[in-house]
C-alpha cells in the first residue's frame, strides 16, 4: 500500500527517558528525573480525594462536554465572559494542536512558528499532510514575532506561538505581542494560536498573559495544560480557550468522550486548589534562582527562564557526554539534539535534594574534565 511520503518521512515525538527503563539500563535504584517538565511535589490531597470520590462511577461514561470542569473554569475568569462554548478539552495539549492542524489546514496548506519552538506543531502539521514554516529565532533564543510577521504568506493558516518557550524558557514581551496583534489580530485568513503551557510560572513583568486578549482578538486561540503547575501530566489534559464559533468547528471531530472521568474530577479540584498551585510556583522559582547560582558558579552558560526548567550550554559542546554521566548517577536530563540543540540539555526543576544531586554531578564532570 502506498503510504504518503510527509507520513514515511515523519519522526515521532521522542519523549523523555522513562524512570524504569533508567534502572534497568543502569542497574540502579534511584532515579532522578528532571527531563520532562513535571511537577516535582506530586498529586494534591484535593486532587486524590476527587479522583477516589469518583472511582464509583466508572462503569458510566464521561460526560462528553466536560460541562462541570467548564464552569469552573469559566467561574476562574468571570470578568472577561469566558463561558463554556468559548472552552474544547483534549486529551492533553497534543490532541488540542493536532484538532487545531485538522480543522483549520487542508492538505498541502502551512503552519508557522519559530524554530526550536515545541516540537509538537510541526509533527500534528506533517501527519496532516500540512508543511511547517520555521522561523529563526533572535538572539538569546527568543522568538522573533517582526521576522514571523514578514514570513506569513496566505498559504500559512495557522500561526503557532508559544509563550513561553519550550525547550528555551524565553518569552517575548508585551508590547512586541500587541504589535504583532496589531497586525494580524481580528482576521479570517489565518488563526493565532498562543501556547501557554507555563504561564503559571512567568515571573517577567512585560510578559503579555493571553486571556487578557481573548475576547477582543476573534482569531486567537489559546493553549494551556494541567500537566504542569496543577501537577496532573499523568490524567492527560489540555483545553483552548477561544471564539465559540472557532471551537464548535473543533468539536464536531473531537472524539467523543476523549476526557475520562478521572481526569475531569481531578482537574476541578485542582483548579481550585490555590494552596497546591502556590506551592508550585513557589518550588520552582526557589530551583530556578539556585540552578541560576550554581550554574554561574560552574561557568556554564544558561537561559533565563519563564517555566519550570533551565537550558544551558554544556562546555566544549560536549552535552551528549554530560547526558550519558548523568545517567549512569541516576540523573535524567533532556538532550536536545532534537531541537538542533545538540551543545544544550534541559532540566527542569525538581525537590530540593534532586536539584542539589543534579547540580552536584554536572559540577562533579565538569572537575574531572
Amino acid at each position: 500500500m502506498k503510504i504518503s511520503e510527509l507520513i514515511r518521512s515523519l519522526v515521532p515525538y521522542e519523549p523523555g527517558k522513562p524512570i524504569e527503563e533508567t534502572k534497568r539500563e543502569y542497574g540502579l535504584d534511584k532515579i532522578v528525573k528532571l527531563a520532562s517538565n513535571e511537577n516535582p511535589l506530586g498529586v494534591s490531597p484535593k486532587v486524590e480525594a476527587a479522583i477516589l470520590g469518583s472511582i464509583n462511577n466508572l462503569h458510566r461514561y464521561p460526560d462528553p462536554s466536560s460541562y462541570e470542569l467548564a464552569k469552573v473554569i469559566a467561574s476562574k475568569h468571570t470578568d472577561l465572559n469566558i463561558e463554556a462554548g468559548n472552552l474544547l478539552f483534549a486529551n492533553g495539549s497534543n490532541e488540542a494542536i493536532d484538532l487545531l492542524v485538522r480543522v483549520y489546514c487542508e492538505p498541502g496548506d502551512k503552519i508557522l512558528t519559530s524554530e526550536k519552538a515545541f516540537i509538537a506543531y510541526k509533527i500534528c502539521a506533517q501527519a496532516a499532510r500540512a508543511l511547517t514554516t520555521e522561523v529563526k529565532m533572535a538572539e538569546g533564543f527568543r522568538i522573533d514575532l517582526k521576522k514571523i510577521q514578514e514570513a506569513w504568506t496566505p498559504e500559512h493558516k495557522i500561526i503557532f506561538l508559544p509563550n513561553p518557550n519550550n525547550p528555551t524558557g524565553t518569552y517575548f514581551p508585551r508590547q512586541e505581542w500587541e504589535d504583532f496583534l496589531a497586525h494580524f489580530g481580528n482576521r479570517d485568513d489565518v488563526l493565532i494560536v498562543l501556547d501557554e503551557a507555563y504561564t503559571e510560572f512567568v515571573r517577567a513583568k512585560d510578559y503579555p498573559n493571553g486571556m487578557e486578549y481573548i475576547t477582543q482578538t476573534s482569531n486567537l486561540m489559546l493553549s494551556r495544560t494541567l500537566s504542569k503547575v496543577y501537577g496532573l501530566a499523568g490524567l492527560r489534559l489540555g483545553y483552548l480557550v477561544g471564539n465559540k464559533e472557532y471551537i464548535s468547528y473543533l468539536q464536531r471531530i473531537r472524539n467523543p468522550f476523549n476526557v475520562n472521568a478521572l481526569a475531569q474530577a481531578g482537574a476541578k479540584a485542582a483548579f481550585l486548589d490555590d494552596e497546591y498551585i502556590q506551592k508550585s510556583q513557589k518550588i520552582v522559582w526557589e530551583g530556578l534562582d539556585y540552578f541560576y547560582k550554581e550554574l554561574s558558579k560552574m561557568g556554564i552558560r544558561y537561559f533565563e527562564s519563564q517555566a519550570n526548567f533551565v537550558m544551558f550550554e554544556v562546555p566544549g559542546g560536549r552535552a551528549q557526554e554530560l547526558n550519558t554521566y548523568l545517567l549512569t548517577k541516576g540523573i535524567i536530563l533532556r538532550p536536545l539534539a532534537g531541537y538542533g540543540m545538540s551543545e544544550y540539555l534541559r532540566m527542569s526543576v525538581g525537590l530540593e535534594e534532586e536539584n542539589q544531586m543534579a547540580i552536584h554531578f554536572i559540577n562533579e564532570w565538569l572537575k574531572s574534565r
